[in-house]
């Protein structure tokens, strides 16, 4: 592999795993996703760098279930769609936002719940 397509995956695995870092406390950004994300670019780019994420106390976790179990575990979901859920109602009912937003927002509720869903529960 190229190594400007390396750069640029351990790039995009860099701050796919940082907005995950940080969904882990603003709920409108999906943990799960971006974590395994970031794993996908890192297994392409760097195995340095993958084994050194699966290897992570905190985040390992995420990828290691998903990787060996291909799925989410129950408490992992309940807390990602409640948070998500709530987070986009809140901002709904804050913003007292226009229609077309209310309709996006709960547009991407919908698709991620279906995904997150889709993923046999551990």
């Amino acid at each position: 592999m190229k190594t400007a397509l390396k750069a640029l995956l351990i790039i995009i695995g860099t701050l796919s795993i940082s907005l995950g870092i940080i969904g882990i406390v603003v709920p409108l950004l999906p943990t799960t996703p971006l974590i395994l994300l970031g794993a996908a670019c890192y297994v392409k780019a760097s195995d340095k760098l993958y084994q050194k994420l699966i290897q992570n106390k905190w985040l390992g976790s995420y990828i290691q279930d998903f990787r060996e179990k291909n799925g989410i575990t129950r408490k992992n979901k309940i807390l990602s769609l409640s948070m998500m859920w709530g987070s986009i109602i809140l901002t709904i009912i804050i913003l007292d936002a226009p229609f077309w937003l209310a309709a996006i927002l709960i547009i991407i509720a919908v698709s991620v719940s279906a995904w997150i869903l889709s993923f046999d529960t551990l």
